[in-house]
């Protein structure tokens, strides 16, 4: 899958994920909540403060919600989501006055080389 996510602290991994909607007959089964779940998990707690998270896709506006919630320190995201972000386009939720939380926010992380996954998978899918 070449959606994936990462949650760190002290440079350690706490989680790892990747898109699994389909597989699991979940909607909310994006990478970034599903490893936010398991890095949730794994140390006991709701709240993330101090972790960072890496996605080879900028979060849709579901996922910026709950990275906010969750109190993620920062945001790494690779390729841009023109049709469906919602941290840098779409709502741009980070920037709303509802946001009870906003990442620092580093898009176009090794940004080439996470389009040319996407590109590969989505162009595989169709033929």
């Amino acid at each position: 899958m070449p959606v994936g996510a990462v949650v760190v602290r002290n440079g350690a991994v706490l989680a790892v994920a990747h898109n699994r909607p389909r597989a699991l007959h979940d909607p909310t089964a994006h990478a970034e909540i599903l490893a936010i779940r398991a890095a949730c998990a794994a140390i006991g707690d709701e709240r993330l403060t101090g972790c960072d998270l890496y996605v080879t896709l900028e979060p849709c506006p579901m996922c910026a919600g709950a990275i906010s919630f969750a109190r993620i320190r920062r945001l790494y995201y690779g390729a841009a989501d023109p049709k469906g972000g919602g941290v840098e386009h779409g709502p741009r939720v980070f920037n709303q006055s509802t946001c009870h939380h906003a990442p620092e926010v580093y898009g176009g992380f090794r940004e080439a080389e996470a389009a040319e996954l996407l590109r590969a998978f989505f162009a595989e899918r169709r033929d």
